[in-house]
């Protein structure tokens, strides 16, 4: 039901934007007659009704065909198939580490609240929250690629060299340091203030009085008791957060030359490539209602008193 929606708003958004899809396609072949326009409109059923449009668009869909790109000359499926793996790495890697430290730094200043770490913490994460993502990819790109020499500028691996399995995976590690430094700051600052506030709510409860007043060990009273509840809002956030990850990975792909969806859609919109265009839209929405089930499941093992219905 969802998916549908989003299939009948992306296709009326599209269509609404001002400008002919043909007339673009003319003018990139240099072909400026009016003749050529019109049997290409012809071909591309633009010159039928928004509805029949539409009906045929969703056929294609039910059978997994997103059309042709214009830009490109293959099948959307084609094109996204390359390009998706280049992003899922960046973006669960991001994800993942902005998690995990978040947490990680999200406990630390809530168990030393009020004090210096937790006054360290908090300036640190205003700001990572403050600063641009591409704002942060040019310094790094300035300080490890140009100053040091570190680190590659671009792209996910070195074309030129001959790699093993092992060579090629460390290329593309080093190749992916940056972009994941650049995308995940952000939300290492979202998830620290989240973990904290949670935490903070949750230490002083009955039942984890109740737990320090049995004598357990404070490392399982922190994990078992609080880390455990407080990570219920950090999962919400999570599932919130994926639409909003896929919109910062086409700065990020785009400043580090990341052969990915985020860069791909850059691509496509400038040159108005509408089945590209329609198709990683609906690869994003599938990715953000799949994240959500996800979550949804993880819910039920956090806490069972969750139950899916």
């Amino acid at each position: 039901m969802v998916l549908g929606i989003v299939v009948v708003l992306q296709f009326c958004l599209l269509h609404l934007a001002p400008g002919d899809i043909a007339d673009v396609i003319a003018g990139e072949v240099q072909a400026a007659d009016r003749e050529f326009v019109d049997r290409l409109r012809r071909d591309l059923g633009l010159d039928r009704a928004l509805p029949v449009q539409f009906g045929l668009y969703a056929w294609r869909i039910a059978q997994l065909d997103l059309g042709v790109s214009h830009a490109f000359g293959v099948p959307v499926v084609t094109i996204i198939a390359e390009r998706l793996p280049a992003t899922l790495l960046l973006m669960f890697s991001a994800i993942g580490i902005a998690f995990v430290l978040g947490m990680a730094m999200g406990m630390a200043a809530a168990l030393r609240a009020g004090r210096w770490p937790d006054v360290a913490i908090s300036i640190l994460a205003l700001l990572f929250y403050a600063t641009p993502a591409f704002l942060v990819g040019i310094g790094l790109i300035l300080v490890f690629s140009v100053q040091l020499s570190w680190l590659p500028m671009t792209g996910m691996a070195s074309t030129w060299l001959e790699h093993t399995w092992w060579s090629y995976t460390l290329d593309v590690g080093r190749h992916l340091i940056m972009p994941v430094m650049s995308l995940s700051l952000f939300y290492v600052a979202i998830y620290t203030r989240l973990m904290r506030a949670a935490m903070l709510e949750i230490i002083n409860l009955d039942y984890v009085r109740t737990a320090r007043a049995k004598g357990l060990h404070p490392g399982r009273i922190v994990w078992r008791h609080m880390a455990r509840n407080a990570l219920l809002p950090m999962f919400t956030m999570l599932g919130l957060q994926v639409a909003s990850l896929l919109g910062g990975a086409v700065l990020v792909e785009t400043v580090f030359g990341w052969p990915g969806i985020g860069r791909l859609a850059f691509e496509a919109v400038f040159r108005r490539d509408v089945p590209l265009v329609m198709g990683i839209l609906l690869l994003s929405s599938m990715l953000v209602l799949l994240v959500s089930l996800m979550i949804d499941l993880i819910y039920t093992r956090l806490d069972p008193r969750i139950v899916m219905r």
